[in-house]
């Protein structure tokens, strides 16, 4: 019997930061609600003044699908966030790394990795 993929995450602001907890496996499988709900936590006027910090210390397996898909978020809210505001990836997974390292994106994804490596 496969074991069922899944993916949750749950999202948290205080002190003057958004945290969004991501767990499980994200993947081809399981992405999909979490790019249909995007909205609820990726709203402009939610992020006004907002460090974001997306934790990922508890993704057990991600795929070049989620790989892509963090990138896409990474990048809109780029594109939202004032110069102020910042994004981190708290504790990214070797495969997002390697991932980052196989598609020539390892220098664009370490702005978003905090210096004390954080891993």
């Amino acid at each position: 019997m496969q074991e069922t993929q899944s993916l949750h995450w749950e999202s948290q602001v205080n002190d003057g930061k958004m945290t969004l907890q991501l767990s499980g496996e994200l993947s081809r499988n399981t992405l999909l609600p979490l790019w249909q709900q995007r909205a609820s936590f990726l709203l402009e006027g939610q992020l006004d003044g907002q460090m974001i910090v997306w934790d990922l210390s508890q993704i057990t397996r991600i795929d070049s699908a989620g790989f892509a898909l963090v990138c896409d978020f990474l990048q809109h809210n780029q594109t939202l966030l004032t110069k102020a505001q910042r994004q981190i990836l708290q504790n990214p997974p070797s495969q997002l790394l390697t991932l980052a390292d196989l598609f020539g994106l390892s220098d664009w994804i370490a702005q978003f990795i905090p210096q004390n490596g954080n891993r």
